[in-house]
């Protein structure tokens, strides 16, 4: 059984998310830490709750949700996995970050690369990785059967879905993937987003007002 932590970091307020099970062994998804008081916030939970990560895992590779990835791999040693579709978007961060006004310390690039179908394993959990691009090239989320939760980056949001005017984004791919792949998973899966409130697949169906039909 997994716990979710959700930390809300970085100018964005972007949503970073830590997983842990009950022998104290733990995933970081999106770590978008920034700056010495949001990092010392995260090590300090993961200290006061013995907690050892294992593994780290982007949804997408926009700033916002990769602002932490160096920081992690110095802390724990994990390199990011993510698709290899978002390499690209990545390498990008670090050629538009200073014209943002963000420090931004380059992440390494990972040696893993996730697709489609995956199965990411920690201990007796398991998480399915579902592409699901639209907002971004390559973008995926992640879900749990047992637990009826998606980690679902910045596809889907309450009542709102994912932008699509950046580079790599596509409006009607983003609406056919929520709607062929993520509105297909049961209407009690929690959705847990990359900005924002949580929700379900169910409310989502029923108001959310950018996907109709």
């Amino acid at each position: 059984m997994l716990t979710i932590r959700t930390f809300t970091f970085n100018p964005y307020q972007e949503n970073t998310y830590l997983l842990y099970n009950e022998e104290g062994n733990a995933l970081i998804i999106d770590p978008g830490m920034y700056g010495e008081k949001e990092q010392e916030e995260f090590l300090t939970f993961v200290d006061l709750h013995n907690l050892t990560p294992q593994l780290l895992l982007n949804t997408h590779c926009h700033i916002d949700h990769v602002l932490g990835n160096y920081f992690i791999h110095e802390k724990f040693d994990l390199l990011p996995q993510f698709h290899e579709g978002e390499l690209s978007i990545l390498v990008a961060v670090q050629n538009y970050a200073p014209q943002m006004g963000f420090r931004y310390d380059i992440s390494p690039i990972g040696e893993v690369f996730l697709k489609d179908g995956d199965k990411i394993q920690i201990d007796n959990d398991e998480l399915e990785v579902i592409l699901a691009p639209g907002h971004s090239p390559a973008h995926i989320c992640f879900y749990s059967a047992s637990q009826k939760f998606l980690i679902g980056g910045d596809v889907l949001f309450r009542n709102s879905i994912g932008r699509t005017d950046l580079p790599g984004g596509n409006h009607q791919q983003l609406l056919d993937n929520i709607k062929q792949r993520l509105y297909t998973l049961p209407d009690d899966t929690v959705v847990y987003p990359g900005h924002g409130p949580s929700t379900t697949i169910g409310f989502e169906k029923n108001s959310n007002p950018f996907i109709q039909g």
